[in-house]
């Protein structure tokens, strides 16, 4: 669609762009009402939007941002591909889940994109996005932090059609059930991820019905260029010059960030970086784009809708070729610890410049955990999917909050005790906060959790691969670090091993996998807390009276 030059009333423009949210709102609710698996309906673990024909992000929906902010160059990977007259029509959907060809994360997230027409012309685009259980590849669950590469990682889906002109192709459908150890579940999804879609399309014509495509037309452009002013607005109050932060990894890696604000751009450098990891740790160019997208977003306007246009202030700069831009046939299972890294150098830069909109570190890790192995009420091969919930960092004025998801996340939600005990078959032994010493400040960091899953039958797996277990979130103005991320799997004989990373893992029946997410960082020195403060975290159990002299200085 091209913007009319025709004036449209701007209360028709308001109400066709506020139809455009409640599109997409309806395409998420829709999903997650219909998907099988609880990595879905649960975690919501997916991201649905909204883009123009020519394949620009018009109205971003709920979910997680990281999935949303992909999804357009998913879209613009499709009409790359099928840039032929007719190539592509009316009821065709594609399928894709290879990372480094655009829109995709990992081969776990597989993402659907249907056009949408009016009259036999293209108005525009739906996209849906989803943590699919398994794909296939080498181990259960299609994770492996030791993957060489993505051959290793499961079944790849180059941008195809998999239902066209409303006709589903039940050998695509046949190939990724096939493929999968939950083919049903797989299957469940796939559909789940079509009726977002279809609903999606629903509204979007019955808008064109009714007010015009011309009017359609106009608002989404004027939607677009209307979140570049917000941005390019916010983008002039933010401080200005170069900042700058340094990590360095569990195993040893030096990264880096240089951020530049000037009044016309904001410049994320992270060139000189690490070259592709041979494993799993890798993330491609397209996902580390929206590491910057979403803390530009956070800090710039945090409070406003999210499009194309909210973004075009952003450039980033980074090797070809390195672990923040991995190329073909690079294996990308675990990218969103990558992820988490890159996100967090950025925050980690910026945060002394912003006290009053950046905390100190927080746990900084999906700390996905896989778990899977025969349901102890079926039989059946059964598997879940959990991020976890941590400490998040001290900032000047306040404690951090306990127990919530990463910044990467948005609208995510741990899975309820009683769904991992009913419907995954696991046992939760303890869901509690962090009682390990880190993150004291004047203000302190949040506290992470340890969550016990005891496994109720034998031949299950755990997979897991968690940054920051050796070195917790950093504090500022003098701030402790946090503690760190990470498992404990404990046998039944009483024997003990810690990990940070594994892949396919053998538990049996009484086995307990102990979940450790890490307190964030503080922020000041702790000398400084208020006594009255210090007392009343003795009194909650958040620190030890013994602890309390040690770092406190309390009498």
């Amino acid at each position: 669609m091209v913007k009319s030059s025709v004036k449209i009333d701007p209360i028709t423009v308001e109400i066709i762009q506020n139809s455009m949210r409640a599109i997409t709102e309806e395409m998420f609710a829709t999903m997650r009402k219909t998907a099988m698996s609880s990595i879905i309906y649960e975690v919501l673990d997916f991201g649905v939007a909204m883009f123009d024909a020519q394949g620009q992000l018009a109205s971003s929906g709920s979910g997680i941002p990281g999935f949303i902010g992909m999804l357009e160059p998913g879209v613009k990977s499709v009409l790359e591909k099928f840039d032929k007259p007719d190539a592509i029509r009316e009821g065709d959907v594609f399928m894709t889940n290879i990372p480094h060809h655009g829109g995709v994360s990992h081969l776990n997230d597989v993402v659907l994109i249907l056009p949408v027409y009016h009259e036999g012309t293209l108005i525009g685009w739906l996209a849906n996005k989803a943590h699919w259980v398994d794909v296939g590849g080498s181990f259960p669950g299609s994770i492996s932090a030791d993957a060489l590469d993505i051959y290793q990682e499961g079944l790849q889906l180059p941008c195809i059609k998999v239902i066209e002109q409303f006709t589903p192709n039940q050998a695509v459908i046949d190939i990724f059930m096939a493929n999968s150890r939950q083919p049903e579940v797989s299957k469940g999804d796939f559909w789940a991820g079509i009726a977002s879609m279809r609903a999606g399309e629903k509204r979007f014509k019955s808008l064109v019905e009714k007010y015009s495509l011309q009017a359609v037309a106009y608002a989404i452009e004027d939607y677009i260029e209307l979140g570049e002013r917000v941005a390019r607005a916010a983008l002039k109050a933010l401080p200005k010059g170069t900042f700058e932060a340094s990590e360095v990894t569990d195993n040893g890696l030096s990264i880096k960030a240089k951020i530049t604000i000037t009044d016309e751009e904001f410049l994320v450098d992270l060139r000189g970086n690490p070259p592709t990891q041979p494993n799993g740790l890798n993330a491609t160019y397209d996902s580390t784009m929206v590491d910057a997208q979403m803390l530009f977003k956070a800090i710039a306007s945090p409070q406003t809708f999210a499009n194309a246009g909210s973004f075009r202030p952003i450039r980033l700069l980074v090797d070809d070729d390195s672990m923040f831009a991995a190329k073909y046939p690079a294996a990308t299972s675990v990218y969103y610890e990558n992820s988490m890294m890159s996100f967090d150098l950025v925050w980690k830069a910026l945060a002394l410049a912003m006290p009053d909109a950046l905390t100190a570190g927080h746990y900084g890790s999906i700390c996905g955990t896989f778990l899977g192995g025969p349901h102890p009420k079926t039989g059946h091969s059964h598997s879940i999917v959990e991020p976890q919930i941590g400490g998040w960092g001290a900032s000047s004025k306040f404690d951090g909050i306990n127990a919530l998801y990463t910044g990467f996340h948005g609208e995510t939600f741990n899975v309820p005790v009683e769904i991992s005990e009913q419907r995954n078959g696991l046992q939760i032994d303890r869901l509690a906060l962090n009682d390990e010493e880190g993150g004291e400040g004047e203000t302190n960091g949040g506290k992470g959790i340890k969550l016990d899953y005891r496994v109720l039958t034998d031949n299950w797996w755990l997979t897991m691969a968690y940054v920051r277990s050796e070195n917790g979130p950093w504090g500022l103005k003098g701030g402790n670090r946090g503690s760190t991320n990470y498992v404990n799997v404990v046998r039944t004989s009483g024997e003990t091993q810690r990990y940070s990373v594994c892949t396919a893992l053998p538990l049996n029946e009484g086995d307990v996998v102990q979940v450790v997410t890490a307190n964030g960082g503080g922020f000041g020195n702790p000398a400084n807390r208020p006594k009255e403060k210090v007392l009343d975290d003795i009194k909650n159990g958040y620190v030890t009276y013994e602890r309390a002299q040690e770092v406190y200085g309390i009498n």
